[in-house]
């Protein structure tokens, strides 16, 4: 009888020790890098874009250049967009205005695209997640997402 109650013991003490390893374990980080390259590789085929990569992962479509000022990484700008996942899903949009910011204060994929477009150019912005929000979930957009804005560069102010 006493082995028996050791050996129980024993046994909870493993099997307790084996879900607290459970719990604690480190939650997985997913690299989304190549599967948000494809995401938009597939989305651009479909959609018969002609886009440009950029070394940073970012691809752009330029509808209209525009024939105003271009603007630098930290200029303030007005823009109306609408931004909206590959499945045609739009998560957020600007009225026909647009909103003032400046390129500094806003996803590294707009800082770096929207200098692409001079005042009254248009396209679009195809951001993977390294560039948009990363694998963090923000509001309505899930960690890791590829992010697509239309953009119309109104004014540089």
């Amino acid at each position: 009888m006493k082995y028996t109650f050791i050996a129980l013991i024993f046994t909870l003490f493993i099997s307790c020790k084996q879900d607290d390893a459970e719990v604690t374990a480190p939650t997985e980080t997913i690299d989304y890098v190549a599967k948000n390259d494809q995401e938009i590789v597939d989305y651009i085929a479909k959609n018969k874009l002609t886009a440009t990569k950029t070394d940073t992962g970012l691809y752009y479509v330029i509808n209209e250049p525009g024939t105003g000022i271009k603007p630098t990484a930290s200029s303030n700008v007005t823009v109306a967009y609408k931004g909206y996942f590959t499945n045609g899903t739009v998560f957020d949009q600007s009225d026909a205005a647009g909103i003032s910011f400046g390129l500094n204060q806003v996803i590294k994929g707009w800082t770096e695209g929207i200098p692409y477009f001079k005042e009254g150019g248009s396209g679009v912005l195809l951001v993977p997640a390294q560039l948009g929000y990363g694998n963090n979930t923000t509001g309505p957009i899930p960690g890791g997402s590829v992010i697509l804005f239309d953009v119309k560069l109104i004014k540089v102010n």
